[in-house]
């Protein structure tokens, strides 16, 4: 299996080799805070199945985390954490091509996720932005 990706803009592309190590949503405050999402999913590989081509920036998050976002439009792109995760990158699987072939299997920490997000598929559905069909 393979899958690739990209930034916004296009300037920073990525493709995986092989299976993914997991892929879950995560709920923690840090992610929210870093992507301005109420979630983030994430899909992870071994680091040497990962290529990345364009220029990224480095922001260390934490002790031991490091997240890289495009230089030029700034979409989240990856998490790299050796003290927890060694050898995985982590990918924002927003990111993805072809995101409906890769579905999360899991949700991590709940603990801290938003009171209001597990009556989220209640929600009235629009299939376009209200008013803009």
């Amino acid at each position: 299996m393979s899958a690739t990706g990209r930034c916004h803009c296009g300037a920073v592309t990525w493709a995986a080799e092989g299976e993914p190590q997991h892929h879950a949503i995560c709920h923690c405050e840090d992610c929210r805070r870093w992507s301005g999402a109420p979630m983030v999913g994430w899909i992870a590989w071994q680091e040497d199945q990962l290529t990345v081509e364009g220029a990224t920036t480095c922001y260390h998050s934490s002790r031991h985390g490091t997240r890289e976002f495009c230089s030029a439009c700034g979409t989240g792109l990856f998490y790299r954490n050796p003290e927890t995760l060694p050898g995985i990158v982590d990918i924002q699987s927003g990111t993805l091509d072809d995101p409906e072939r890769l579905p999360p299997g899991a949700q991590i920490m709940v603990k801290e996720r938003l009171g209001w997000a597990p009556g989220i598929a209640d929600l009235p559905a629009f299939n376009a932005y209200p008013g803009m069909d």
